[in-house]
């Protein structure tokens, strides 16, 4: 059954309180890092993971939070999944691929010096 739609208001609005509460934490943490630059840097930074953490944390209590985070749960198991490829397969295309690309810069620096030798040729300039 679907939700009331006086509820889903409710819903709405409290997600949106959500969203700027963390949006909220999330700018005073950084106000607060370079506010306290007096203060030494290892206690900056992990007042500003932390602050993160909390900005993370009240994102994720939204509609939004919850489906982006399920979002990248589903990316990561899609990951494990791939099969990658050994490392003599990668090392083999890799040079595969720098054959390629020094024969294509042949090539074409060729094509171009044909070009070259055209127009001049087409132009009068030169010998």
């Amino acid at each position: 059954m679907s939700k009331e739609p006086s509820t889903q208001t409710a819903s709405s609005q409290l997600d949106t309180v959500k969203l700027v509460a963390a949006l909220a934490v999330l700018v005073l943490t950084l106000v607060g890092y370079y506010t306290f630059d007096q203060m030494h840097a290892v206690v900056r930074v992990l007042g500003l993971v932390a602050g993160a953490a909390v900005a993370v944390f009240i994102f994720y209590q939204t509609t939004i939070g919850k489906s982006w985070f399920q979002y990248l749960s589903h990316a990561k198991r899609e990951v494990r999944q791939v099969v990658w490829p050994t490392r003599p397969e990668t090392v083999q295309m890799t040079l595969i691929v720098f054959v390629v690309v020094i024969l294509m810069g042949i090539f074409l620096w060729l094509v171009d010096m044909f070009f070259l030798w055209a127009v001049k040729l087409l132009t009068g300039q030169g010998g």
